[in-house]
Parts: structure tokens; sequence; C-alpha cells
């Protein structure tokens, strides 16, 4: 009975200790605390490749101003023309960046934000730059909605890119 006793103590030490390490608190947190990925943003606010480029292609007036929120890695590799790279939106660095790229912009400028990293349900960088942007007061912000990857739903279809910084 001693022997049960202290096991089942044990066994309660080992379950509460793991719940202290963040990884596995993460499990069993409530979904809804989850960070915000891509799918928080409002359809109203998702725009479409094809409009996009059709975008790019207006007079300067038009065109909107654009940022990168995923990888470094990604955008050297490909990135839509005339775009900066802010940093990821998941990361504080990215929101740092995204703030201060946007601080000189009127707030009712056209904002595209990007990404691309993987498939959309699963971007951890989209949400986070839209809610943050929004929070900022600006109200004109959209967001690519790329469904797979940057590569196969806008490189590989013909649309402009660039490369490198």
């Amino acid at each position: 009975m001693r022997l049960y006793c202290s096991l089942k103590i044990l066994l309660f030490l080992i379950v509460t200790g793991l719940l202290m390490v963040p990884e596995t608190r993460a499990q069993f947190s409530n979904p809804a605390a989850a960070p915000l990925s891509a799918t928080t943003v409002p359809q109203t606010d998702l725009m479409q490749p094809g409009e996009l480029v059709k975008l790019l292609k207006a007079g300067a007036a038009e065109r909107p101003i654009l940022f990168q929120v995923g990888s470094f890695v990604m955008f050297q590799q490909a990135h839509i023309p005339n775009s900066a790279f802010v940093g990821p939106g998941s990361q504080e660095t990215g929101m740092i960046l995204l703030k201060k790229f946007s601080a000189p912009l009127s707030k009712n400028q056209l904002i595209v934000i990007y990404c691309g990293c993987c498939p959309w349900n699963h971007c951890p960088n989209i949400g986070p730059a839209y809610k943050q942007l929004r929070d900022l007061g600006f109200t004109n912000v959209k967001a690519l909605y790329i469904a797979h990857n940057f590569g196969d739903d806008w490189v590989a279809k013909g649309y402009p890119v660039e490369k490198g910084e």
C-alpha cells in the first residue's frame, strides 16, 4: 500500500512537472488562445493572386504597398517586385519591423501582406501581421491568399518575381 501511494505521488509530480514545460503545456491549452493563423483574416480582406497582378500593372498611384511577412530565405529566393521584407509575422522582430516600415504610411493606404511559406491553413505569419496593421489603425489591409505556397501559387503561374534582396 505504501508503494502504491508513493507511485501515485510520483506520477502526480511528473504530470504536473510536464505541464510546467511550455511545449507540453501548449498541448493542453485552450485552442482559442493559440497564435493567430491566416484563417483569422476575414474573407473580405483576402486578395487573390490574379487581382494583385492587375494592380501591379496599374499606374504607380494605384499600386499597393507590399510587405512579405515570411522568412528571409524565401524572400531571397523569390518575391513580388517592389515588396519589402519585414520579417516573419509570427516573431517579435517581424512585428517590430512591420511597425517601423508602416509608420510613415497613410492609414488608408492599400497594404498587401503575403507569406507563402506553407499552406494557408498552417501559415503562422499572416494572422499576426494582419492584426498588427489593423491594430495600428490601417483600414485598407489585404492578405494575399496563397493556398499552397508561393512557388506553386505565384512563381509557377508566371507572375512577376524578383530574386535576391
